[in-house]
């Protein structure tokens, strides 16, 4: 399962948050509420999935290199936006 979590994280990491959502309980246990990844999925998909898995590799937090992940992921988000925007304004 992981495995194919991982090939669609690689396609579109809201499909992967989806079938995480659906199939696990992983983000219910990474976060309190359901806001969370709810605003994750819309806003900052590759980061809500990087802190999702890493607070699951971690043993339930997230400290140390795994930070180092889910701010890569955030820095993929943003490259995100910045693509986005980059092609509105020379277009």
């Amino acid at each position: 399962m992981a495995c194919l979590i991982a090939l669609f994280a690689l396609i579109s990491p809201r499909l992967a948050l989806l079938f995480v959502a659906i199939f696990s309980d992983l983000l219910g246990r990474a976060f309190d509420s359901w806001l969370i990844p709810f605003l994750g999925f819309f806003l900052l998909p590759w980061t809500t999935l990087a802190y999702a898995c890493m607070w699951s590799l971690g043993g339930d937090a997230v400290s140390g290199f795994e930070w180092f992940i889910v701010i890569l992921a955030f820095l993929a988000d943003l490259a995100g936006y910045g693509l986005i925007g980059n092609r509105r304004s020379s277009g």
